[in-house]
């Protein structure tokens, strides 16, 4: 059988031209058959589903639901549905007049038709109280994930997960959560019997958990601790100091624009990521993560994207 050298290499261009700006020899890529998965991750998006005007000054143009819809579509057409995950790291809600008026329904609403796999809960879910809470997670189709919130004898028990395990393309994927304080944060009144549970410990629970004996090749972990901080308050960068078995972070609360993806190295002295994108959803992240079976370092870029009329790398 005889192939047609130019079709061959027109069918491979946006592979191989990716792999290289991604600096992925395309030969190893070939022969070691990589697999590719992509990751999309919001956090802080407080309301805001529509666009900000064209004379904003500080976010002009940028934002809006329709628009982050359109480039998550576009991307699993690209990639396919087994190949992408989307995920949220908290405080989807408050901040806009929607809700005020329909109390977290119309956000959930739509990050459900976006085709969000997972969500861990922010500080600002708690606006409205547990039971109303409860209440609005109904209209969510996807799952939100808190490892270290004891929701036990509240409206909140058994609504949420304390770790999910899902398969892309053959890649085993671990996610866990993980929660800021809530205690001088948020009203007693609203979150009423939630127990907050030490962070630097469950992310070792985890992390353990799902690496070790669940045997995942990629463990997430969606963090609204925040990024860093001047004080010892526990962040993301003090979790993956302290951690091991967690490959990203996927952080929020601090409202942190990380453009690229920050490597740190955890306590084992490997590789851990964190990533973070901003507020209001005037942009969003993206994780390219490829994956080789026998490789004991896999490849993994992240980085930004402006969420305006032409989504485009920041």
């Amino acid at each position: 059988m005889t192939i047609d050298r130019r079709k061959f290499i027109k069918s491979i261009g946006g592979t191989s031209a990716y792999l290289a700006l991604a600096g992925i020899p395309f030969d190893g890529f070939a022969k070691k058959k990589t697999k590719h998965l992509t990751i999309l991750h919001s956090n802080d998006l407080h309301s805001y589903l529509d666009p900000f005007p064209i004379n904003d000054p500080k976010f002009p143009g940028m934002g809006g639901a329709a628009r982050k819809a359109s480039y998550i579509n576009s991307v699993r057409k690209e990639r396919g549905t087994q190949n992408l995950l989307v995920l949220d790291a908290g405080d989807i809600v408050q901040g806009s007049p929607y809700f005020n008026m329909y109390k977290g329904e119309l956000e959930f609403k739509v990050m459900s038709k976006m085709g969000y796999d997972a969500a861990t809960i922010g500080n600002h879910e708690f606006d409205n109280g547990l039971k109303e809470l409860s209440k609005q997670l109904t209209h969510c189709n996807f799952p939100f994930i808190c490892s270290n919130y004891d929701f036990t004898n509240t409206p909140l028990d058994g609504k949420t997960i304390n770790y999910k395990i899902v398969d892309k393309n053959g890649i085993k994927i671990g996610i866990f959560g993980l929660g800021v304080e809530l205690e001088g944060l948020v009203n007693k009144n609203k979150y009423g019997n939630t127990i907050y549970l030490d962070p630097i410990e469950k992310a070792a629970e985890y992390a353990h958990l799902l690496k070790v004996k669940e045997k995942c090749d990629l463990v997430i972990c969606l963090s609204h601790l925040g990024y860093r901080y001047r004080s010892k308050k526990v962040s993301d960068t003090v979790i993956a100091k302290r951690s091991k078995n967690i490959d990203i972070i996927i952080g929020g609360h601090t409202h942190t624009f990380l453009d690229e993806a920050v490597k740190y190295q955890n306590s084992d002295g490997k590789d851990i990521l964190i990533c973070q994108a901003g507020c209001y959803g005037v942009k969003m992240g993206r994780i390219d993560y490829f994956f080789q079976k026998k490789s004991v370092k896999n490849q993994v870029k992240g980085h930004t994207i402006k969420i305006s009329n032409n989504a485009s790398r920041i």
